[in-house]
């Protein structure tokens, strides 16, 4: 039987010493995350915070339940502001919860 099956022989040990590949391909997977994952979530919490800090009586602002409305009141203690919807009508908000200033003159045209 020998004829159609060749002996197995031990194989040599691969040499070890793959360190410093490993390093390399760790700190490209560490650039790859600050790059595309860390870094732009860091950019958008910043320019939320700038867009919260901004705020003031008479913008017009879009929230993220979709409501759109303009400052009457901005409360800085409290981290709350108070949008007017409609003639007469106003909601009290957390200034986390605008996402967008809206340019002036854009509940008219709505």
């Amino acid at each position: 039987m020998d004829f159609f099956i060749s002996k197995a022989y031990a194989a040599q040990q691969p040499q070890s010493g793959g360190g410093f590949e490993m390093l390399i391909m760790l700190a490209v997977f560490g650039l790859i995350f600050y790059f595309m994952i860390y870094r732009p979530q860091a950019k958008r919490v910043k320019e939320h915070k700038n867009l919260m800090s901004a705020l003031a009586k008479n913008d017009e602002v879009l929230t993220q339940g979709g409501v759109v409305g303009k400052i009457v009141k901005v409360s800085d203690e409290k981290d709350f502001i108070v949008i007017a919807i409609a003639e007469g009508t106003e909601v009290t908000v957390q200034k986390a919860a605008v996402t967008a200033v809206l340019p002036k003159g854009t509940m008219k045209s709505l």
